[in-house]
């Protein structure tokens, strides 16, 4: 795929529109192409921007009432300025109370706008699994045998859990890579759809939120528990893949 070709995709890619094949080309030529990747967040975030509620950000407590309660005093000359118009003060504070809000919603929409590429990353990373028959690299049913073959690869050990009594048998696990790391994919089975279980280790301040989401068809949820980050992704309803997650967090 050609740089050209990406000024016209890159908008329909955003807004989730493009075809499962084309959507994976256009993230592999982002991956390797800073100048389309570039663009690509700049469109993200002008059109999240543009259409997110999370603009209209509430104040911290208080803030409004500190503000107007100085107001109030500088206009009943309580405060001792002199030669100071209140109505300065007014605008000056209106500014200021725009500022904080202005920042806190750049706040929260870099913070979502993360979280939603990381959800397509995790798409991405199961489409390709299953396109690629290459779902695990250690396939077992043991979690006695998945869990000890992640050792030495990853600096951590993921919990793997047994689930087949409640219909999720486990099918294996494999290395793969998200958030810039190596992680860990646990894969599972219920009925004919598999569940990718993504694993690594998070520090709160580089933590998601916790979240549930669907794109183009798949479902993700997304979890923190005990220091580590859970991404779980299947084409199975949200109801069933919710029974998932509550199953691992028992």
């Amino acid at each position: 795929m050609r740089c050209d070709d990406m000024q016209e995709l890159v908008s329909p890619y955003i807004d989730g529109e493009l075809g499962l094949m084309t959507g994976i080309e256009v993230e592999r030529h982002l991956q390797d192409c800073p100048v389309c990747s570039q663009e690509y967040e700049n469109q993200r975030t002008l059109q999240a921007a543009l259409r997110a509620n999370d603009l209209y950000t509430k104040l911290p407590a208080g803030l409004e009432k500190r503000v107007q309660t100085a107001v109030r005093q500088v206009s009943q000359g309580e405060t001792g300025l002199r030669g100071f118009s209140w109505r300065w003060l007014s605008v000056a504070a209106a500014a200021a109370i725009l500022l904080i809000a202005g920042a806190l919603a750049i706040g929260l929409l870099a913070t979502r706008s993360a979280q939603d590429r990381l959800a397509q990353e995790v798409i991405a990373s199961h489409v390709r699994a299953l396109m690629a028959s290459h779902l695990t690299d250690v396939p077992s049913s043991d979690q006695h045998t998945v869990k000890p073959w992640f050792n030495g690869k990853l600096d951590f050990s993921p919990p793997v859990k047994d689930l087949v009594s409640e219909g999720f048998p486990l099918i294996g696990g494999r290395l793969d890579y998200l958030d810039k790391r190596p992680v860990a994919a646990i894969v599972y089975q219920h009925r004919q759809h598999y569940i990718n279980l993504f694993v690594w280790t998070v520090t709160a301040e580089h933590g998601h939120e916790d979240s549930e989401m669907s794109q183009q068809g798949y479902h993700v949820i997304h979890w923190i528990n005990a220091g580590m980050s859970y991404w779980a992704v299947s084409d199975l309803n949200s109801a069933e893949l919710q029974q998932f997650v509550a199953l691992l967090n028992q």
